[in-house]
């Protein structure tokens, strides 16, 4: 059954909601890549990474997410020229949704960011579907599989076409639909601010793959 699925920054400033939510309507993964963690430690949010260093994102359509308070204090940032825009709440550096860009059109929303407990999350959203880029853990890696697996990479990125294709891009939370521009501030770290962030994130050991398969 299908429900909408409210989340809100730390300080409340910011509100808003996952439409239609469900198993059937999102995705669910673990990332453990240094830029997510990069990320959080750079808004002081480190506390929303697991023990290993993850975050746990639930990936939905660009249409199902909008924003019903706070709209103007949501901002970017960029880690680097060509990465992930990842947005949050200026308030209180809550992050509230990483997007690639309008090719392929997603939404990841840290599960934390949702009000309803990790239990009412993984209800709504279904358990995380398997683990990327686990070299970059912090101490012990995830159990499971090291082998690589396209099953996973197509779960996880397979729906964005479908969502482009069923107009599911729009309405788009941090883009203008008739300029298809950003629609919200957005900075870039300089090189020397991406580096100090490294020594902040899990350890980078020479292994050929990055994911794990849950079950």
């Amino acid at each position: 059954m299908c429900k909408d699925a409210e989340l809100r920054c730390r300080c409340g400033e910011v509100q808003g909601r996952v439409a239609n939510a469900s198993p059937d309507t999102v995705n669910r993964v673990i990332c453990y890549c240094d830029d997510c963690q990069a990320y959080l430690h750079y808004l002081d949010r480190a506390d929303l990474l697991d023990a290993p260093g993850g975050t746990d994102a639930v990936l939905v359509a660009p249409r199902a997410l909008s924003f019903d308070r706070g709209n103007e204090r949501i901002v970017g940032l960029r880690l680097t020229p060509k990465g992930l825009y990842r947005w949050y709440a200026s308030c209180c550096k809550t992050p509230i949704g990483n997007t690639l860009g309008l090719t392929i059109p997603f939404v990841g929303i840290i599960a934390k960011a949702f009000d309803d407990g990790a239990q009412r999350v993984d209800e709504l959203f279904g358990k995380p579907i398997g683990a990327h880029q686990v070299k970059y853990a912090v101490g012990d890696t995830p159990a499971g599989s090291r082998r690589f697996h396209w099953r996973i990479i197509l779960r996880m990125l397979g729906p964005s076409f479908g969502w482009r294709l069923s107009g599911k891009t729009w309405s788009h939370p941090f883009y203008d639909r008739v300029t298809r521009t950003l629609s919200h501030p957005l900075a870039t770290l300089s090189p020397t601010e991406r580096e100090a962030l490294r020594p902040l994130c899990g350890p980078h050991p020479a292994v050929h793959s990055d994911l794990v398969v849950s079950g």
